[in-house]
Order: structure tokens, then sequence, then C-alpha cells
């Protein structure tokens, strides 16, 4: 069975949990896989592995720079491999956006990289307001509001369609 390696960036450590899911799926199937955090300095080759996922959420429409500088770095042994890109972002939330094609962010994203990642998807996010500090909160209330998105101060929403993250990591485990 196949090396897999998951390279991740988290915001708020929701999308650690979706690696977490797709690691569970795969694992069962025989493969091996490895987490890598980008948060936490991780920089792992690609080339060590069968297969490579680079996962990353949003924060105020944009995924972290280093998950760019890691792209470009390790870009030759990403495309040398079966390879797949997810990203994580709570306007995924509605059905108009919740596909790579129609994902404004992962659009974005995709237009300032060179890879091309063999397969894309989008999972809609969580938002949890009672863990962000006042600007945050307040920031994100307002986006809300203007989205038609939930706006109380105490709630804690998840997004996330977990049958479709089982799928993307059975399209992982295909590869």
């Amino acid at each position: 069975m196949a090396k897999i390696l998951i390279v991740y960036w988290t915001t708020d450590g929701h999308t650690k949990r979706i690696c977490e899911r797709v690691r569970g799926v795969l694992e069962p199937l025989g493969h091996s896989v490895e987490l890598a955090s980008i948060n936490e300095g991780a920089d792992p080759d690609p080339s060590a592995f069968d297969k490579v996922v680079v996962g990353a959420s949003i924060r105020y429409g944009k995924h972290d720079p280093k998950v760019v500088d890691y792209i470009h770095r390790r870009q030759a042994a990403l495309e040398s491999r079966p390879n797949a890109f997810f990203s994580v972002n709570v306007v995924a939330r509605k059905p108009e956006k919740d596909r790579p094609e129609t994902n404004p962010y992962l659009i974005k994203f995709l237009s300032r990289i060179r890879w091309k990642p063999r397969h894309l998807d989008v999972f809609a996010g969580r938002l949890d307001y009672p863990s962000l500090g006042w600007a945050d909160r307040t920031a994100i209330r307002f986006i809300m509001w203007m989205t038609k998105g939930p706006t109380d101060p105490t709630c804690v929403v998840e997004f996330t369609d977990w049958a479709r993250v089982d799928a993307f990591g059975r399209h992982v485990a295909g590869m």
C-alpha cells in the first residue's frame, strides 16, 4: 500500500481535524499516513512519499503565505506523484460556492501558484465565536451578517460535510 503525506495549515484546528479524518479513511485501507503541520514549521519532502495531499484553511479570504511558500519550494516533488489539494473555508457552506470550480477563495489561490493539483476539493469549515478574540469575533460577525450567516456570538457551528471528507479520502486512496 501507499505511503501518504498530508501537509496542512490550520487557523483554529479544524483543518487538522479534517486531515485526521482523511487519515482515518486511509489507514484502514492499509495505507501509511503522515500528517505534517506547516504551522509547526514542518517542511516535509514529498519525494519520500507515494502520494501527497496539501490542505489549508483561509482567514479573511486568504490562505496563509506559508502554504504558498511550501508549495513553491516543493512544487517539483508535488508534481512528480499523485497529489491533491483542499481548501477549508466558511463560504463553502453555501451550495453555490462549495465546489472547486465555484469557490472564490480556491480559485484565487490557484491563480497565485504554479502548481496544478491533480485533484481538488473544498470543505466548509467551522465557526467558533466563543474561541475568537473580540476583534476577530466582531469582524467575522460582520462578514456573516453581510453574507446571511450565523451572527450569535455564543454559537459554534460546524458546516463540514464529513461524508464528503470521507469521499475525498477514498479518492486519495485510489489515486
